[in-house]
């Protein structure tokens, strides 16, 4: 009998294993997709009146500035760094977004590594992990 119970647990097992396996390899696979185009993603904005064009990439780094000859005639410095450092921002902030969506499509709704894209909060990160080390919940 011991050993009709040690097989049924044994296949409970394997089964559960081969599940999570399954569930590694495919999430792995769209993670491999995810880098390719995080790679790849930009964003533009532009300054309200079309001098400034900023594009940024997916954590939100300047990628490429370029300026309209309208923008260097005002010869207003201070002006045009403002503009600048506004579509700069607005560029930034864009390009965060769009990796959030990005991201959400490859990571479990309610993903601690979501939030933590979110909010920069690195508990949200490790929350569920914390919650599983103090017994408080346990791993699926």
């Amino acid at each position: 009998m011991a050993e009709s119970v040690d097989r049924e647990a044994n296949r409970a097992l394997r089964a559960r294993f081969d599940e999570v396996h399954g569930q590694y390899r495919q999430l792995r696979s769209g993670l491999d997709e995810l880098r390719s185009r995080l790679a790849e993603l930009r964003v533009t904005a532009r300054s309200d009146d079309g001098q400034v064009t900023v594009v940024a990439g997916a954590r939100g780094d300047v990628v490429s500035v370029e300026l309209t000859p309208a923008a260097l005639q005002a010869r207003d410095a201070r002006a045009l760094s403002r503009k600048i450092t506004s579509t700069v921002h607005r560029a930034a902030v864009a390009a965060v977004a769009a990796t959030q969506d990005l991201v959400a499509g490859y990571l479990p709704a309610g993903s601690g590594a979501m939030e933590f894209l979110r909010t920069g909060d690195f508990d949200t990160l490790l929350g569920r992990a914390d919650a599983v080390m103090r017994g408080g919940e346990r791993p699926t």
